[in-house]
């Protein structure tokens, strides 16, 4: 079979040096065999991304179980965007490969995409349509009937309390809104995975509470939801698994009291990525 020539490369090895985190050919060839046979969710095996100079990602490896609610956390341009991007089939990468329940998501990625919901970063949604009719369409475009998908939105804007701005246009929604009929249209089919880009962002606090309890109710029933955040307190509350990630290198990943030691989440993160400032030179700040 020819292989497709817009596909990441997995038979072959990036030139040395190019992505310093992919390893070298014996020793890709024997973690390839982890990839195919990993159980869980979501796995990914030397998943690769450069733009230009920029190594974006650099050949990470990680695991996530099914079941989970898996934090990924990092500074801003760590490559966490990049790497769910990859993941969920919106960005190809370089190199690497990604399963979702074993189904490879560039092999196959109809059948992978089947398996996901996907709230990305600066989500753009068809904003001339009504919340109602986004989230409807939404569920017919996975091939749902229409009776289960009418239900399905009634459920879903009355759990995040959206079911009196069910006729607004998207376009006239909050930023908070916004972000909730996302998470709409990413949870009407039922995934087993659910991959959410700073799906707080802009929510108001009793909204977010309504959203943990419906994603913890989600992963309580079978379900595993990723979840990207730079609010450290809110990943050590909400999820039992994290990975740190800094210059595109997963720097420490494993269940949220592994990864933390004997320290709150927020100081182990500040430990790997490092990088705080010194507070000396501002005395003009000081008011006394």
């Amino acid at each position: 079979m020819t292989q497709d020539p817009f596909a990441p490369r997995t038979d072959d090895v990036p030139e040395p040096g190019l992505y310093p985190g992919v390893p070298a050919d014996a020793d890709r060839e024997a973690a390839r065999p982890a990839a195919a046979n990993a159980p869980g969710a979501l796995s990914i095996r030397g998943l690769a991304k450069r733009f230009g100079e920029k190594i974006a990602v650099n050949g990470i490896n990680l695991d996530v179980p099914a079941g989970s609610f898996y934090g990924l956390v990092g500074p801003n341009g760590a490559g966490k965007t990049t790497s769910l991007s990859m993941a969920t089939g919106l960005l190809r990468p370089d190199y690497g490969q990604v399963l979702i329940h074993d189904v490879d998501v560039w092999g196959q990625p109809l059948e992978a995409k089947k398996l996901m919901g996907i709230l990305p970063d600066g989500v753009r949604l068809f904003d001339r349509l009504s919340g109602e009719q986004l989230v409807t369409y939404a569920g017919l475009l996975r091939g749902m009937d229409r009776n289960t998908v009418a239900s399905r939105v009634a459920d879903l804007l009355q759990a995040l309390d959206l079911t009196n701005d069910a006729g607004t246009l998207v376009v006239d929604y909050s930023a908070g809104m916004t972000k909730k009929i996302a998470l709409a249209s990413a949870l009407i089919h039922a995934p087993k995975l659910l991959v959410l880009d700073e799906p707080f962002e802009s929510v108001d606090p009793i909204s977010a509470a309504n959203i943990r309890d419906i994603l913890h109710s989600y992963v309580g029933s079978g379900g595993t939801v990723i979840v990207s955040s730079h609010v450290m307190d809110l990943v050590q509350r909400m999820c039992d698994h994290v990975a740190v990630i800094a210059g595109g290198n997963v720097l420490a990943a494993g269940t949220v009291d592994e990864v933390r030691g004997d320290s709150s989440l927020e100081d182990r993160f500040v430990e790997l990525v490092g990088g705080r400032n010194q507070t000396e030179g501002l005395e003009w700040l000081r008011t006394s």
